[in-house]
């Protein structure tokens, strides 16, 4: 498990990582916001409230001076109706300039809840299922590499 399903190597995450430094000095190296959020798209119900949070908590913290990186991935990754919505009335040219990429954004844009929240829900769904068929032919060798050391 060198690599992530569509995240690039080491060496890229290394140049956007987050340091931070405890009271001691002591630096501590952690993945950036956006790249965390892409390792936690996972097959695991349990990782979509997290990313849910991380852009979230991401968006509360820097909203006051949002880069034109941060929109972008607000726009792209934002998990709620209620904060996809407040980011397509914010930002609306970005929103529609995203359309194409996350075509859930014209129902953010368009103020329409219900249809966004089975928007997202599929989202997530198809997410996962990406994730299944990613890990399923590397399950299976390494299930076949247990067999033939265990001899059988």
């Amino acid at each position: 498990m060198t690599r992530l399903r569509d995240l690039p190597d080491f060496a890229a995450h290394w140049d956007r990582r987050t340091t931070i430094a405890d009271e001691a000095g002591a630096e501590f190296h952690l993945l950036s916001i956006p790249d965390l959020v892409a390792a936690k798209k996972t097959q695991r119900t349990k990782d979509w409230p997290i990313i849910e949070l991380l852009v979230a908590i991401h968006y509360h913290e820097n909203s006051a001076t949002p880069r034109p990186d941060w929109i972008t991935f607000w726009l792209l990754q934002a998990r709620t109706p209620e904060l996809l919505q407040e980011l397509a009335r914010r930002f609306p040219d970005q929103a529609q300039a995203y359309v194409q990429r996350r075509p859930l954004l014209r129902l953010a844009i368009s103020g329409e809840m219900d249809p966004l929240r089975e928007a997202l829900d599929a989202e997530t769904r198809a997410e996962q299922a990406r994730d299944r068929a990613y890990w399923a032919p590397l399950k299976a060798e390494l299930e076949a590499f247990r067999r033939a050391e265990r001899g059988g």
